[in-house]
């Protein structure tokens, strides 16, 4: 799918029969087991249960994870919910494209055919340019305690949320898993070897800056990287950490691995974000006190899976290098190319609407602070921000 097209970030709503066809395919899959887990008893229920309620309420909930261990992670956090809830809340996973295609996650949360969703947040820019925001940009913020500031202590979970609820979505909270990673057939060592190179990218603002670098960018979910490499469709691919990506078996369809200079393991995804967002009906039907440990939990949840996914990536490490994978790296004066670039990139997607200027003001103002640095006055000279 090339990114250029307008369906390329999920824009197109799915039909009514294709949401059906999942709805009917979806039921037959979660029958047997949402019943067994709600007929499970629970003895010594936890503070959070509720003695009055008659049944366990049983969220669907699909991931954008195709495998590895980001699934095994999720299902098992999933899986431990209604012991936390005393039988009261249960969630029930499901994999990238179990129920339904990735990039249809957003409709079918929306329309009911799940309950919530686990997905990467930057697959909705196509619809939603704050959605871009809402996840690491080209050398933007660059760190997971930088993105905690963000969302909890600069107003940006309420912006969210805001965002999200005129989609009739509640957005609960976002998710860490790590830094994303270029693995390609040839070796990539400078900002010059992207030029001509078919390129699998996440689209929006992250495909415009390789676009600019000279690369050919197409728009594929996760489980469509392995294939596309292994016939050629492509010769580079993004997607997330080490660990996940030897499960899905890069090692076998690429030689190399691309990354920024020491200390500054992606460029252009530094601290990629998934989040859980789940539909404003099912939310409502929760008690008070169930929302609030749904949020407190996903945000236990996002340090455990971002732990639990670096730990991972130290052991995947040695399995690349037991492959004969290479390693590159770019250079200081590469991040600085690609930083010209991105600027102008900054201000044209935040630009496209007033709530995603109203975010990246509030990112802008931080990156200029004397906490971080990242930005100066001279970087950002002649440009307008429309908020």
């Amino acid at each position: 799918m090339d990114i250029d097209s307008k369906d390329s970030l999920d824009t197109s709503p799915e039909t009514s029969a294709e949401l059906s066809s999942g709805r009917r395919s979806f039921l037959r899959k979660a029958t047997g087991a949402a019943v067994a887990v709600g007929s499970a008893a629970v003895i010594g229920a936890p503070m959070i249960g509720n003695a009055q309620a008659a049944e366990t309420t049983t969220w669907k909930i699909q991931t954008s994870w195709p495998g590895g261990v980001g699934l095994e992670i999720f299902k098992d956090w999933c899986n431990g919910i209604i012991e936390k809830t005393g039988g009261e809340l249960a969630f029930q996973p499901f994999g990238a494209k179990d129920v339904v295609g990735e990039f249809q996650l957003f409709d079918a949360v929306k329309n009911g055919v799940i309950d919530a969703m686990n997905p990467f947040t930057l697959y909705w820019a196509g619809r939603m340019p704050s959605a871009v925001f809402l996840s690491s940009y080209p050398l933007g913020l660059r760190n997971p305690h930088e993105w905690d500031v963000f969302f909890y202590g600069l107003g940006g979970l309420e912006m969210a949320r805001s965002l999200f609820a005129k989609q009739g979505l509640y957005y609960v909270g976002p998710i860490h898993h790590g830094p994303n990673i270029i693995h390609s057939k040839v070796p990539i060592r400078s900002i010059d070897d992207f030029k001509g190179r078919k390129m699998r990218l996440p689209g929006g603002i992250v495909a415009e800056l390789f676009q600019a670098a000279g690369a050919k960018t197409t728009l594929l979910p996760g489980s469509e990287i392995f294939p596309a490499l292994e016939k050629g469709t492509i010769d580079v691919a993004d997607y997330v950490g080490p660990a996940i990506n030897h499960a899905l078996g890069f090692h076998q369809v690429t030689d190399f691995i691309s990354m920024g200079p020491p200390g500054f393991m992606s460029i252009y995804q530094p601290v990629d974000l998934m989040d859980l967002t789940v539909g404003q009906r099912s939310w409502d039907n929760l008690s008070p006190a169930m929302k609030r440990f749904v949020e407190s939990e996903v945000h236990v949840y996002s340090d455990i899976h971002h732990a639990k996914i670096q730990k991972a990536d130290q052991d995947a490490w040695k399995k690349f290098e037991e492959a004969g994978t290479i390693i590159t790296r770019l250079s200081a004066s590469d991040v600085e190319a690609f930083t010209k670039i991105a600027v102008p990139l900054w201000y044209k997607w935040a630009n496209k609407d007033t709530d995603a200027a109203k975010i990246f003001k509030v990112q802008l103002d931080y990156m200029k602070s004397g906490s971080l640095g990242y930005v100066t006055d001279d970087m950002i000279r002649g440009q307008t921000l429309n908020v």
